[in-house]
């Protein structure tokens, strides 16, 4: 029995005496999914639905896949999901599992959420700026719509009495103990080494040391590729299986990284955070933690969002550490010395404090919420970057210089997509192109799919070639987003770095110096190696950056046209007249056209504007006195 049975009766009698609660459990505690199945026979519930989120995709399925087992049924009938991609839904269905994107639309369309008898917030301890979203939009239609709504939050690693402040003093149940022990070993950090050097080392010695499947924690894709790749040469065993796990992976993939190995075999499985919660692998009693996580970090002074590898909280080191006594007493092998677990943050910043906030000031602007305030949220967004956020809204004409959705922010806001995606594909749909402009939405929003290449041209070809089950999925739900943006329009066809620009105005790149080097509006360098197709192109528009301290590197982008981006940018362009002495000391007239740090065009007049020469003389007087206007005998 797993130790969330014991609470089981405490949690219905709360839900049962209270519109919310909070339960604090464990890694392998159970509550993911045993909760949910023992509250459907609750009076409250009255025959209605639970929908229940989980941050990320492939635990969304896992855990219907693993509720629907114990009811002895296949994944859509008492139990079934909706995330990005897939669903799998009937008309029997009582349990949702949905990632808390998901939820969020869902609120958003229908804030009664009729039908709907309790929301589960799983795994709210990650803090993803939907799901405090999701939290505050259910927690506003609970007071003012639905006072028979239950909301009930679930974490392994949470300050329960913060969140329970916010829900009016919501009781907290507390689930204790592991399932099994884990004994922890720290093995130091050896800087001298690459970290793939010394999670292959780690590896090796786990293999010799003890037995079970084996779940090593990297921070990204790169790493796990490269490890892979080491383990790959150095093994070179039959009895051992090395399985990547990421969320850009097929579904197919993820499922057979997270399946049982086959008998007499043994799995090291490379995963990202994507298996730190919600999961149970089978067969794994050994973790390898290297102590590291990519997020995603917003700038709002340059309006980009990059990746940044930081060390992880104690609270997700636990988690992690956690996995490894899921089925069984384990191990957990971590790549740091011991002290430097005490030098840990004790949790990961919300999302909702490093995030771009376009999509959630639009979500709000939808609910009828002009400021943040107007909701109860755990950590209010911050007020620059909400601001900032707000100006972008506006330069999209999705809102109102005071604040008020318009027309256009109407049909954002009904977009299954962030507002800068939504805006180019609505855009596009005004000439005929929204099928295109949806695909390059597509490949944005899905990482690495129709492969690396860093020329958007390229990349769409490859993903009309694959036949993979998660090019499939994406080309499906392309149509989709172009059915929903009309495809009525016509008019001359947008190319698609014009359509790119659209979406990232502020990523339009002109090319300066060396080849494969740009300025982007801003002001910022990026950059391209020189051998790359997209490097001597005068104009991109850049879907992704990879950060760096001073410049970026480009790792999506399209060629622009510099006619089109003028007459596309038309009412945000400027002018500046400048005086220039030429030869024989007669000023001339230079008007610079520009957008933004980047000048279109430059246009010399050999006449000026007597006013403009005053100014230029009574600037030089003010700098240089009358010595500066060298003036003669007769002057």
């Amino acid at each position: 029995m797993l130790p969330i049975h014991d609470v089981l009766e405490d949690i219905k009698a709360a839900l049962a005496g209270a519109s919310a609660a909070v339960l604090v459990a464990p890694p392998g505690a159970g509550k993911t999914t045993v909760v949910p199945l023992h509250l459907l026979d609750a009076p409250w519930l009255a025959g209605g639905k639970i929908i229940m989120l989980e941050p990320r995709r492939l635990a969304a399925r896992a855990a219907a896949e693993r509720m629907a087992k114990t009811l002895g049924e296949k994944v859509g009938q008492t139990v079934g999901y909706r995330v990005r991609l897939q669903s799998k839904v009937s008309a029997a269905t009582r349990i949702e599992v949905v990632t808390e994107g998901v939820f969020a639309r869902m609120i958003l369309s229908d804030p009664s959420l009729d039908g709907v008898g309790a929301v589960i917030f799983d795994e709210f301890h990650e803090r993803s700026l939907d799901a405090d979203l999701g939290l505050a939009l259910a927690r506003d239609a609970q007071g003012l719509l639905r006072d028979d709504l239950r909301i009930l939050v679930m974490s392994a690693t949470l300050d329960g009495a913060a969140v329970a402040k916010l829900l009016a003093d919501a009781p907290v149940i507390e689930s204790l103990g592991r399932v099994y022990p884990v004994d922890t070993r720290y093995l130091g950090r050896d800087e001298r080494l690459r970290l793939e050097d010394r999670t292959v080392r780690a590896v090796e010695r786990a293999l010799a040391e003890e037995t079970g499947s084996i779940l090593v924690f990297l921070p990204g894709q790169g790493e796990i590729r490269r490890t892979a790749e080491q383990l790959g040469e150095r093994l070179r065993r039959a009895d051992v299986v090395v399985a990547p796990l990421y969320g850009a992976l097929d579904p197919g993939e993820q499922d057979r990284a997270i399946s049982p190995a086959a008998p007499g075999v043994r799995k090291v499985v490379l995963a990202t955070s994507i298996a730190e919660t919600s999961l149970t692998i089978e067969g794994v009693r050994v973790v390898i933690d290297c102590g590291l996580a990519r997020v995603p970090r917003f700038d709002p002074s340059s309006g980009l969002t990059r990746l940044a590898t930081v060390r992880v909280s104690r609270a997700a080191a636990d988690q992690r550490r956690g996995r490894a006594g899921r089925t069984e007493p384990g191990v957990c092998y971590r790549l740091w010395d011991e002290a430097e677990t005490r030098a840990l943050p004790a949790y990961a910043d919300p999302e909702i404090l490093d995030a771009d906030l376009s999509g959630l000031a639009l979500d709000l602007a939808r609910w009828g919420a002009k400021d943040a305030a107007a909701l109860a949220f755990l950590d209010p967004p911050p007020k620059a970057a909400f601001s900032e956020a707000r100006s972008l809204l506006w330069r999209l004409g999705a809102l109102t210089p005071d604040g008020v959705l318009t027309a256009h922010g109407e049909a954002l806001s009904e977009f299954p997509l962030a507002p800068r995606l939504a805006h180019m594909v609505l855009k596009a749909a005004e000439t005929g192109q929204a099928v295109r402009a949806a695909k390059i939405a597509a490949l944005v929003s899905e990482h690495n799919l129709g492969g690396r290449d860093a020329d958007l041209r390229h990349r769409l070809e490859n993903f009309e070639r694959d036949r993979s089950p998660r090019a499939r999925d994406a080309r499906t739900l392309a149509e989709r987003w172009a059915g929903l943006a009309g495809r009525a329009g016509r008019g001359e066809p947008l190319e698609d770095g014009l359509l790119l620009a659209f979406a990232y105005p502020e990523r339009v790149a002109k090319a300066r110096g060396k080849t494969g080097e740009f300025q982007l509006v801003n002001g910022r360098g990026a950059f391209l190696e020189p051998t790359d197709a997209l490097a001597r192109e005068p104009w991109l528009a850049i879907a992704e950056l990879g950060g760096g301290d001073r410049r970026d590197r480009i790792l999506l982008a399209a060629p622009l046209d510099e006619a089109d981006l003028a007459r596309a940018f038309a009412d945000q362009l400027e002018t500046e007249d400048r005086l220039e002495e030429s030869g024989g000391g007669r000023l001339r007239a230079k008007r610079l056209t520009r957008l933004g740090r980047l000048t279109l065009r430059e246009e010399i007049g050999e006449n000026p504007d007597p006013a403009l020469i005053a100014r230029a003389l009574a600037d030089r007087v003010r700098a240089e006195g009358l010595g500066g206007l060298n003036w003669g005998e007769a002057a």
